[in-house]
């Protein structure tokens, strides 16, 4: 049975939830894991409910599109009929490079077996994403 105050089930009729994970994307070090949320929760309320802000204090923090009006760094968006500046476009390339290194660690997080099929209780699924995190770490100090 699964916790219902812990994920929800999506269109897929699959279990989802929303995991807040803060990674360093030079060391691509997973620094922080925050208390899911279910998963039909946007990402930018599920940000500021969680609270990884405080494991983040004067660091510049990136994000994707998802999280506008947050304090993130997101990507410069075009305006309807107008095309982006070049420092814009300049700036969106690298965003794009630095986020790449992070999506790559979440897809390397998600390899874990016990992720997709976990059915934990209360705290459960929290303390499994930070022992998966930490074999992540430790997999790439090794």
């Amino acid at each position: 049975m699964r916790d219902r105050r812990v994920g929800a089930s999506s269109r897929s009729y699959r279990f989802s939830v929303n995991m807040q994970v803060i990674i360093d994307a030079d060391t691509r070090l997973v620094i922080a894991s925050v208390r899911p949320v279910p998963g039909t929760t946007a990402n930018a309320r599920a940000g500021r409910s969680c609270g990884p802000a405080q494991h983040c204090q004067r660091v510049a923090v990136l994000g994707d599109g998802a999280y506008i009006s947050t304090g993130l760094i997101v990507p410069h968006r075009k305006r309807p009929g107008q095309t982006l500046l070049a420092d814009g476009e300049a700036n969106n390339a690298e965003h794009r490079r630095v986020r790449a290194r992070v999506e790559h660690t979440f897809a390397r997080m998600k390899n874990y077996k016990i992720l997709p099929g976990c059915r934990q209780r209360g705290d459960g699924l929290h303390h499994a994403v930070q022992a998966v995190a930490h074999m992540h770490n430790l997999a790439l100090a090794a």
